[in-house]
């Protein structure tokens, strides 16, 4: 570029200019340099056709960069070709597919995240399912203890971490040892309440809990995950953390690299041997990176420079279904996706709002972190040249410019999150929280609140009967109860949990106790339940309970004494033959007498109707 000063007019130089720009990040800016090379001397290399052809490719002027692609096939001796060959009709079918997005560009508005970036990389971003907590990776200055890289001269990678406040995101903090190194330590997957973290390091995944505000020390995953023979970078746990989907094989040459996304599941504590997944539906001949699968269990976002992309990385996003397969993957278009790489997306609980790394001319002056959200506009966005189309990359579509924000993919999801504490000091709590559900009684979480905070999180898929129980030591466990239909789109339920002492005079609802109207049959559903409260009695003998059963105020009174009392007998014997003493156990029915709702709603008769324990 100095250069460039003197001698503007040299066909060499503007050449040598334009095809270093191809090897930035900045690759937009090569056209006007090769173009002038090509204006001032046709021949100034062999490959100018092929390099213009890039040039316009990154310019989303497809249709000529198939022209210039189309005229170096044509135009090179054969033995050039054949070294070309693949990279060349690869490249063409880029452009084809990038015309067809062009012309059917998404409802999405993109935003650059300006409070988060900086001139410097700033890229993977991972965020908890209720957009709460966003961490990422940043070679800005300042990071890893001011050391420099000798391999490209930036600073190492370090991890950031920045909370939203008032709808904002706050600046961002280095987040510190043990996380942050002298060497790269990079963002890779974050579980969906926060508190567990994989990060990459020493071309290995690594793993990380938060125990109150500190994280642990990072533990290389074992070797069925973290290989000695390839290189493995990204990661994310399933909903249940049963099972880790990675990608391993990604190197930094593109010749070899051939990263493909793989799964391995957890059987009685032991990470077992990973398999490719999805077979050839999701993993191409092409790279594969930044895998990322949504709360909802079944829908897995992660990048690719196969499918039907449209040059470099591309979002795309592929479907479990009921039979366990993955549906051909879709890619997320424009302008979400560019012809430059688009990576390391993650989607909020909602399915409305993602963040990604991506580099556009809107940035800040290298990868920058961006956020994607679905709207419904006055009328579809449809770009028709190349000048529109980067007219709207630079000025994203402002939120006060769209009509209604909207989701376009109904998510059937529900986030549970809230506060537990001691019910008299107020005492934060770490608590063992399960999940259950409650009509097989297979056990389909364990989770901690934060010892800290007591803060906890999970998602629920919809269409089933979910169980809660939180428990800690010292302490009566506390049950809820999630009965979510099928179709229930996403809802946020804000439960804060009290706490008892197990001591005299406390009592807790049993509220994953199930009975058909008017009867007094336990349903199958109770056991889960049941068989906690039996554990409870069983390591604490010294215990003796009432049992109660309640009604709301519906129907004949002495009808509803002889319901709630037959309920209250039906679980004491329940737990006779679990084992337990009959000299420990007393019930009676209350009927409507103590009701801890109001009896004018549907809900409060809903509350009112229950069965409880109270230790005499």
């Amino acid at each position: 570029m100095k250069a460039y000063e003197y001698n503007k007019e040299n066909a060499e130089l503007n050449f040598k200019i334009g095809y270093c720009y191809l090897h930035t990040l900045y690759k937009m800016k090569s056209l006007s340099f090769l173009q002038s090379a090509f204006d001032l001397k046709p021949e100034v290399s062999f490959d100018i056709h092929y390099r213009l052809g890039q040039a316009y490719h990154y310019n989303y002027m497809f249709d000529t960069a198939i022209e210039h692609y189309s005229k170096f096939k044509n135009n090179v001796p054969n033995e050039v070709y054949l070294v070309f060959a693949k990279a060349v009709n690869k490249k063409i079918k880029e452009c084809k597919y990038g015309a067809e997005f062009q012309m059917d560009v998404k409802n999405v508005m993109v935003q650059n995240i300006a409070e988060l970036n900086t001139a410097f990389g700033d890229y993977s971003p991972l965020i908890t399912a209720d957009e709460d907590v966003l961490i990422f990776t940043s070679r800005r200055e300042g990071s890893s203890f001011g050391e420099i890289s000798k391999q490209d001269g930036q600073y190492f990678e370090d991890i950031y971490i920045s909370t939203k406040r008032n709808g904002t995101w706050q600046t961002p903090r280095n987040i510190g040892k043990p996380l942050n190194t002298k060497g790269h330590d990079a963002t890779v997957g974050l579980s969906a309440d926060g508190q567990k973290l994989f990060i990459y390091r020493d071309l290995d995944i690594y793993y990380s809990e938060l125990e109150g505000n500190t994280w642990s020390k990072p533990r290389r995953m074992p070797r069925t995950i973290s290989s000695k023979d390839y290189a493995e970078n990204s990661a994310c746990f399933s909903t249940d953390e049963k099972t880790i989907y990675f990608v391993r094989g990604k190197t930094a040459d593109p010749k070899t690299s051939n990263g493909d996304i793989y799964y391995s599941k957890l059987v009685n504590g032991k990470w077992q041997k990973a398999k490719k997944l999805g077979g050839r539906t999701l993993n191409t001949p092409y790279d594969e990176d930044g895998v990322f699968l949504h709360p909802d269990g079944r829908t897995l976002y992660f990048s690719s420079k196969g499918h039907n992309s449209m040059g470099g990385y591309d979002i795309f996003s592929s479907t479990l279904d009921d039979h366990g397969n993955w549906s051909k993957p879709v890619n997320m278009g424009i302008p979400v996706n560019s012809p430059d790489d688009d990576i390391y997306f993650v989607m909020a609980a909602d399915g409305r709002t993602g963040y990604y790394s991506s580099v556009k001319p809107s940035g800040r002056g290298a990868t920058d972190l961006y956020k994607m959200v679905f709207v419904k506009l006055d009328k579809p966005l449809f770009i028709d040249t190349e000048d529109n189309l980067i007219a709207c990359l630079e000025k994203p579509v402002s939120e006060a410019s769209v009509g209604e924000v909207v989701e376009i993919k109904k998510n059937y999801l529900t986030i549970v999150k809230g506060t537990i504490t001691d019910a008299v000091t107020k005492e934060k709590l770490k608590s063992k929280i399960e999940i259950s559900d409650n009509d097989t009684g297979k056990k389909l979480l364990t989770l901690y609140s934060n010892q800290l905070t007591g803060k906890y999180l999970t998602a629920l898929a919809s269409g089933k009967n979910y169980g809660m129980a939180v428990t800690t030591d010292g302490y009566l466990f506390h049950s809820e109860n999630f009965n979510i239909p099928k179709k229930a789109e996403y809802q946020e339920i804000t439960i804060d949990i009290e706490l008892y002492k197990l001591k005299k005079g406390s009592k807790v609802v049993l509220k994953n106790i199930s009975f058909d109207t008017g009867k007094y049959i336990l349903k199958p559903a109770s056991n889960v339940e049941l068989n906690r409260l039996t554990k409870i009695l069983e390591e604490n003998p010294q215990i003796r309970i009432e049992i109660s059963g309640h009604t709301d105020s519906q129907g004949n009174y002495n009808g509803n004494v002889t319901l709630s009392k037959n309920r209250a007998s039906a679980v004491v014997s329940y737990l006779i033959r679990q084992g337990i003493s009959k000299s420990r156990l007393t019930s009676r029915g209350a009927s409507w007498d103590e009701p801890i709702d109001t009896n004018k709603t549907k809900a409060g008769r809903a509350n009112n109707r229950r069965v409880e324990f109270k230790i005499l």
